[in-house]
C-alpha cells in the first residue's frame, strides 16, 4: 500500500502560509509517498487550487454529516468536495474534547464524508489516564468499534491513531508502547473489515518531527503520520515525508 503523510494544519494559516506549500510542491514533487495538507476551512479553496495536479492532496479538518441545512458555522462533506478536497479529519480528539464529539457522532460524519466520495481519516487515542490506567487498548478497541461505520474500506478509510497525551507535548511513545497499539489495530481492522482491514492505512500522531520520523515509521503497522505542528513549515514537513518514503 501507499503510505500517507498527512499535516493538519488545525487554527493556523492565513495567506502567508500559501509560500510554505510553494516551497513543499518542490520538496516532495517526485515523493513515492501520498502527501496530504488539511488546512483551515479559508484556504481551502485557494490551497486546491495551488496543488491541482500535483503531489499534494488537500483535505478538511472536520465535516458536518447533513448535506446541508440551518447548521451555522458548519461545514458538509459536499462542500468540502466543491473547494477541491479529496479528504477530510473525523474524530480528531480536539473536537471531541472541544465539542464533545461521541463516536456515534464521529461515526455519523465519517459516513456522510465516504457517501461524498471523500478518503476518511478517523482518529482514535487514548487520554494520559487511561494511558496510566492501562486501558489503551480497551479505549482503541470502543472508538474503533464505535466511529468506523459498517462497509468502510481501504480507500475510503484511514485510521489515525494518536494518543492524545502525546499531541504537541512533545511527548511520544516507546516504540513498544506504538507497536502494541498498531498491532492491535491491525488485528480489529482485519477481523471486522477482512482484506479490506489489511490494506487500510493506519497512521501515528503526536509529537511527530524529523528527528523521530525514521524510527517510527520502522515499526511494523505504521503506514504514516498525521502531523500538527510539524506541517506548517515545508522545512518540517520535508523531511518526514522523505524518512516515509525511505522506510
Amino acid at each position: 500500500m501507499r503510505k500517507l503523510a498527512a499535516g493538519n494544519w488545525k487554527m493556523n494559516g492565513t495567506s502567508g502560509q500559501m509560500a510554505e506549500v510553494e516551497t513543499l510542491l518542490s520538496d516532495v514533487a517526485d515523493t513515492s509517498v501520498d502527501v496530504l495538507i488539511c488546512p483551515p476551512a479559508t484556504l481551502l479553496d485557494r490551497l486546491s487550487g495551488q496543488t491541482e495536479d500535483s503531489a499534494i492532496a488537500t483535505g478538511g479538518q472536520d465535516c458536518h454529516f447533513a448535506e446541508n441545512g440551518a447548521h451555522t458555522g458548519d461545514i458538509s462533506a459536499q462542500m468540502l468536495v466543491d473547494a477541491g478536497a479529496t479528504h477530510v479529519i473525523t474524530g480528531h480528539s480536539e473536537r471531541r474534547t472541544d465539542h464533545g464529539e461521541t463516536d456515534e457522532m464521529v461515526a455519523s460524519k465519517t459516513t456522510a464524508a465516504q457517501t461524498a466520495g471523500l478518503t476518511v481519516l478517523v482518529c482514535i487515542g487514548e487520554t494520559l489516564a487511561e494511558r496510566e490506567a492501562g486501558t489503551t487498548l480497551d479505549v482503541v478497541s470502543t472508538q474503533i468499534a464505535g466511529s468506523v461505520p459498517d462497509g468502510s474500506t481501504a480507500a475510503n478509510t484511514v485510521i489515525a491513531y494518536e494518543p492524545v497525551w502525546a499531541i504537541g507535548t512533545g511527548k511520544v511513545p516507546t516504540v513498544e508502547q506504538i507497536a502494541e497499539v498498531h498491532t492491535h489495530i491491525r488485528g480489529l481492522l482485519e477481523t471486522r473489515f477482512g482484506n479490506e482491514g489489511t490494506n487500510m492505512r493506519v497512521l501515528y500522531g503526536g509529537s511527530v518531527k524529523a528527528s523521530n520520523a525514521t524510527e517510527i515509521f520502522a515499526i511494523p503497522n505504521v503506514d504514516g503520520a498525521l502531523v500538527g505542528g510539524a506541517s506548517l513549515k515545508a522545512a518540517d514537513f520535508a523531511p518526514i515525508v522523505s524518512a516515509l518514503a525511505s522506510a
